[in-house]
């Protein structure tokens, strides 16, 4: 048995479970979303923003563009949090610190060799 979606492309299938809609292969098999990859793109600099927009006005420092694969951002990213003494999170390739934690960060990521600018309020 296999199931569609409404664009007609396989999602499950009873051989292979679930499908990757990118790749159309097995998940187990997916090589588009392959979390374990460097991921690339971007300019090389690592930007610091302040952002408060849908948390209720509650402040949140994101670290974006770091070229790094998720488990070494979750390593990374516990390592801001512990200088820090804040909690945090990782998703969709960025880090997520609460409050505005730029000033403590900055030099901890530029002692790592990153190019690192300030952005946003």
């Amino acid at each position: 048995m296999s199931r569609k979606n409404r664009q007609g492309r396989l999602v499950y299938s009873t051989e292979a479970g679930r499908i990757c809609p990118g790749c159309q292969r097995p998940l187990d098999q997916c090589v588009c979303n392959d979390r374990s990859r460097p991921r690339s793109g971007g300019d090389g600099i690592v930007r610091l923003r302040r952002e408060t927009k849908g948390r209720k006005g509650a402040g949140v420092t994101l670290v974006v563009g770091l070229p790094l694969s998720d488990p070494d951002l979750a390593t990374l990213a516990k390592r801001l949090k512990s200088a820090c003494g804040v909690g945090g999170t990782v998703s969709n390739g960025l880090i997520e610190l609460q409050g505005d934690q730029r000033r403590k960060i900055q030099p901890l990521l530029e002692a790592d060799g990153y190019t690192v600018k300030s952005a946003g309020g």
